[in-house]
């Protein structure tokens, strides 16, 4: 008797524990349309979206609902662009430079090395890292200067075309489009992890890594592969998404760049 009551105890606290880890998923909430804009590029200040519009050489400046604001002309093709709160770091593929935005002005991030076609950047916590694309490299900057790493291969630690990167967990995570794959390195550079190799991916060209989750845009599969932070797939979004590009976090709503359908596709964990 007693022994069933331990056996009937332990199953619910395993069915208890199992529910409260998994993962919820995202579900869709709505659309976007950026009319004319091609998204290529996310970031977000004071709850307002901004957008790489590569196609037309512009940022667009929309507010909470999607309404645009304003845009800035003017650059050659930016990409995949962050933010430090107040300035707006734009890639520009086509200059081959890193272009600071401050609404009143422009200037140029200085660097000890030339970039050929800067693809991403992502700004945290007084770093840089840089998703060089022509040199398959990744440009790393703090307080102690800038360090490069990688080289043009297949192997862990060498990239095939890096198009976007982000800076969590005192990591490094990297789109590595052209080897299908995410790579993850330390702040010395030192590879750590590969994450998706086996999920097919094509053109892996956007990278977002939340608290829990890390998220890429597998860009000619039309889908957005979302794993937990030991490389775990958890989920597949694909309905409705049409070549995505990027992915941003905000309020907990999550915003996938949806290049070839010219909108902002948003989604809540449910």
């Amino acid at each position: 008797m007693e022994l069933n009551k331990y056996l009937l105890g332990l199953f619910l606290f395993l069915l208890v524990a199992s529910c409260q880890n998994k993962t919820k998923e995202w579900t869709y909430q709505k659309t976007i349309n950026l009319e004319s804009t091609t998204p290529i590029g996310l970031t977000v200040i004071d709850n307002h979206i901004w957008v790489a519009d590569g196609d037309n050489n512009q940022l667009v400046h929309l507010d909470d609902s999607g309404k645009v604001l304003f845009t800035e002309e003017g650059f050659e093709r930016p990409m995949h662009i962050a933010t430090d709160g107040k300035s707006i770091y734009v890639p520009e593929y086509g200059k081959d430079q890193i272009t600071i935005f401050s609404g009143e002005e422009r200037k140029i991030l200085p660097l000890t090395d030339s970039l050929d076609a800067p693809a991403g950047i992502h700004y945290a916590n007084e770093q840089f890292a840089i998703a060089d694309f022509y040199n398959h490299r990744i440009l790393f900057g703090n307080e102690r200067g800038w360090i490069s790493f990688g080289k043009e291969g297949k192997a862990d630690g060498e990239f095939y075309y890096p198009t976007d990167v982000h800076i969590a967990n005192n990591k490094i995570y990297v789109a590595d489009a052209y080897n299908n794959r995410i790579q993850v390195f330390d702040t010395e550079g030192n590879h750590k992890m590969t994450i998706g190799e086996k999920d097919n991916m094509n053109a892996a060209t956007g990278i977002y890594v939340s608290s829990s989750q890390v998220f890429i845009t597998d860009f000619e599969n039309d889908r957005v592969l979302v794993y937990d932070m030991e490389g775990v797939l958890a989920q597949e979004i694909s309905e409705g998404l049409e070549k995505p590009t990027d992915i941003l976090i905000n309020d907990d709503v999550l915003y996938i760049a949806n290049y070839k359908g010219r909108n902002l596709k948003t989604y809540l964990q449910n």
